[in-house]
């Protein structure tokens, strides 16, 4: 169980770190400001909502050894990931879309 609460710390630490830096490195310089790197930080906040759905209540119950959950947290942790999934698959429809017209024109 120890070792399953390590690999889930370290996987989402990862992606927080590398979401963190995209957001970070988009946010703060100004020519970084054009449609493709907007559609780039709008995937990585999408994708850090993912993880902050899911992996803590992994964590927590693979650090207390519990498989328990309620019906409440359940649904919320459903509606959240099915929001934030559908976020990322338009944001990248979107973009392909963008890139289709860029291409053919």
């Amino acid at each position: 169980q120890l070792l399953h609460f390590c690999l889930l710390l370290g996987i989402s630490l990862a992606a927080l770190l590398g979401n963190g830096l995209i957001i970070s490195t988009v946010a703060c310089s100004h020519h970084l400001h054009t449609p493709m790197y907007f559609f780039l930080l709008n995937l990585a906040l999408s994708d850090l909502g993912m993880i902050c759905t899911i992996v803590p209540k992994a964590m927590h119950n693979s650090l207390w050894n519990t498989r328990n959950i309620s019906y409440s947290g359940c649904a919320t942790q459903v509606f959240f990931f099915a929001f934030f999934m559908s976020a990322e698959f338009s944001l990248l429809t979107i973009m392909c879309y963008d890139r289709y017209v860029s291409i053919c024109k």
